[in-house]
């Protein structure tokens, strides 16, 4: 089984509605490419939730881990009119999404506790992605779930966050506004869950997305 950690977005439907976010594009890669796999993270207990899990279960992703809060709405991405700042230097005009509510700290997020709780009711963890920056605590949890299975762990990290020593760390590019990094990590995930090298699998995954390999 190949585990992803991170939190759905809802999207508009301006936007085509459905979910989207780095770690659900991760996980629906995967699942494209016939894995099993299960996503953990949190969504608010409301409506837009719902319907975020209805669309997991559709894309052939499990949910069965995910955790629901009720002190904070699930994210909804929109259209954002407003230009890049680099569009009137560089003519660039793809567009870019907002995300509602715009504050992080208004949104739902994991802590060490949900993550334990979560990964608790996963058996035959292979490959565990952290697919976007969480918190050390957290980052941590995993680590040691990842350890206890026996499980490969790939984490996307900011510079400064904790880097697990038996984890493959990969650093997110600057700018993912295709979102192809996420599918990319879909597919990492499958090459380790098949036997890959893992020195191979990163190496490959940082040239296509423009990430950055920090060490494994």
């Amino acid at each position: 089984m190949i585990v992803v950690v991170g939190n759905p977005i809802g999207r508009a439907a301006e936007l085509g509605g459905g979910v989207d976010g780095t770690a659900v594009r991760a996980a629906i890669a995967a699942a494209r490419a016939g894995a099993d796999v299960q996503l953990v993270g949190k969504t608010g207990e409301d409506p837009l939730g719902d319907e975020v899990l209805a669309a997991l279960a559709t894309a052939g992703v499990g949910h069965a881990a995910m955790l629901r809060d009720p002190d904070h709405p699930t994210p909804l991405a929109v259209p954002d009119d407003a230009p890049a700042p680099h569009a009137m230097l560089d003519g660039d005009e793809e567009p870019r999404n907002a995300v509602l509510p715009t504050d992080p700290a208004e949104r739902p997020a994991l802590d060490a506790a949900d993550v334990e709780l979560a990964l608790r009711y996963l058996a035959d963890q292979r490959v565990i992605v952290v697919a976007e920056p969480q918190a050390d605590p957290v980052v941590a949890a995993v680590a040691e779930a990842a350890d206890y299975a026996g499980a490969r762990l790939v984490v996307v990290t900011s510079a400064s966050s904790q880097r697990p020593a038996r984890a493959l760390v990969v650093e997110p590019p600057a700018d993912d506004r295709d979102g192809l990094f996420g599918s990319l990590l879909g597919e990492l995930a499958v090459l380790l869950d098949r036997g890959a090298s893992p020195d191979e699998a990163l190496r490959g995954l940082a040239e296509r997305a423009g990430a950055t390999p920090a060490g494994e």
